[in-house]
């Protein structure tokens, strides 16, 4: 591929841009409040645990684009090592992590536009409804993502996160961090780090777009890992000064505007109309990313039959299909579901995604980098295992669907694929 590895549009800027909206987008945003309620004052050391897998994470991912150099993720990789099986069954689990994750963007998109102006719970359902349907119509248009205005919605995102935390650090109060709860033991962090995973899994999305990234081999290591680093200080220092602007249980109680709460605290109301403005726009992009990510991701698997063939079909360069029912999906779960369990759940498909990415990786990284993959199956194994005993004791039913859900894919799969593969 070295004719073409130059051709891409994406430079180091974009890249650097795009993977750290495309964890921050959402992420802090709906993960602050539920990670403050798992590990209290803890919550910062959670970003950071749950930020060393994504460190080794990114690294893998980078080795193995660069080594197959071609788009596709984890599903790519798979079927590179001769394991189309397995490939086609993460697909499918991935698919729903990246539904569940809409679905929480959604849902933080309507209640903090709600929240602005005191709407209730039927408003906050008909913003999450009607962002989904502008960015599913917009898809369908062939209008899916413009960099400029994706850079431009980053910037302002990474300003109002860095001016929080800031005006947190002005008001210094370790008081704060625990004020109206009882303390957190120390192992309540990685106990906080299982449940908000997902505030990192966006990076992985540029993977998808591998042939749009200029010179890939020598830009997207260091600017990928950069980006990693910088967002795991930004979630760390945003996760101290949110709480010290706005204590630790107003940010619990409220934790589906929690930036909101900390924003209005420290400058009233500019200070809730700056957060607002950030947060829609933040997640309203990230929706927009995934879906469009997801779609293509679906098109990719339904031509090489690990999907019917209903997700290869295509208008105006669009896949249609894929992009109405991945965003009827969402909708739904963005209006009946529960922030914690939703967060949790898309948490667990991409830790298992990411330690299977760490596995892949150990065949062809360097001997003497090896400890990074390593550190990655560990601490995702250990992660996974934690975030299952927690479900089994506070989210049992879903926790249940879930595995009935990763049961079907693993048994059903095979048996959809080759009866719909065929159909048109």
């Amino acid at each position: 591929m070295s004719d073409n590895s130059s051709s891409g549009s994406l430079g180091w800027p974009s890249v650097w841009a795009l993977a750290a909206g495309g964890m921050v987008g959402g992420g802090i945003y709906t993960a602050l409040g539920v990670v403050v309620a798992v590990a209290g004052q803890w919550a910062w050391l959670s970003f950071v645990i749950s930020g060393i897998i994504a460190c080794s994470s990114a690294y893998c991912y980078i080795i193995l684009a660069n080594k197959f150099e071609e788009s596709g993720g984890a599903f790519t990789y798979l079927r590179e090592v001769n394991k189309d099986g397995v490939a086609g069954s993460l697909s499918w689990l991935l698919l729903l992590g990246y539904v569940l994750t809409m679905a929480v963007y959604a849902f933080a998109f309507g209640h903090y536009l709600s929240y602005s102006f005191n709407g209730g719970p039927l408003i906050t359902r008909i913003c999450a409804i009607g962002i989904m349907l502008a960015l599913v119509s917009l898809n369908l248009a062939g209008v899916t993502k413009t960099k400029k205005v994706e850079i431009a919605i980053v910037t302002l995102n990474l300003l109002a996160l860095i001016g929080l935390a800031v005006l947190g650090f002005l008001q210094w109060d370790t008081l704060k961090l625990v004020s109206g709860i009882e303390p957190r033991p120390l192992w309540s962090a990685p106990i906080g780090a299982a449940s908000i995973f997902m505030a990192y899994e966006g990076f992985q999305l540029l993977t998808y777009e591998y042939d749009e990234i200029k010179k890939p081999k020598k830009i997207l290591k260091p600017t990928i890992m950069a980006a990693v680093a910088f967002v795991i200080i930004i979630y760390a220092i945003v996760a101290v000064g949110a709480v010290m602007l706005a204590g630790s249980l107003a940010i619990i109680t409220q934790k589906q505007v929690s930036l909101s709460v900390a924003a209005r605290s420290a400058l009233g109301l500019p200070g809730l109309i700056a957060m607002t403005v950030a947060a829609v726009f933040a997640t309203a992009a990230a929706i927009n990313s995934t879906l469009f990510s997801s779609a293509k991701l679906s098109k990719r698997v339904s031509d090489d039959k690990e999907l019917p063939s209903f997700f290869k079909k295509t208008k105006n360069n669009v896949p249609y299909r894929a992009v109405i029912l991945l965003g009827i999906l969402s909708t739904v779960l963005a209006v009946i579901g529960k922030l914690s369990s939703l967060v949790e759940a898309a948490s667990l498909i991409f830790l298992i995604t990411f330690g299977v990415v760490n596995i892949i990786a150990l065949k062809f990284i360097k001997k003497s980098r090896k400890w990074i993959s390593w550190v990655g199956i560990i601490l995702s194994g250990l992660v996974i295992i934690i975030l299952l005993l927690r479900l089994s004791v506070v989210a049992p039913v879903q926790l249940g669907i879930l595995l009935l859900l990763a049961l079907f894919i693993i048994l059903g799969r095979p048996v959809l694929v080759k009866k719909y593969s065929s159909n048109s």
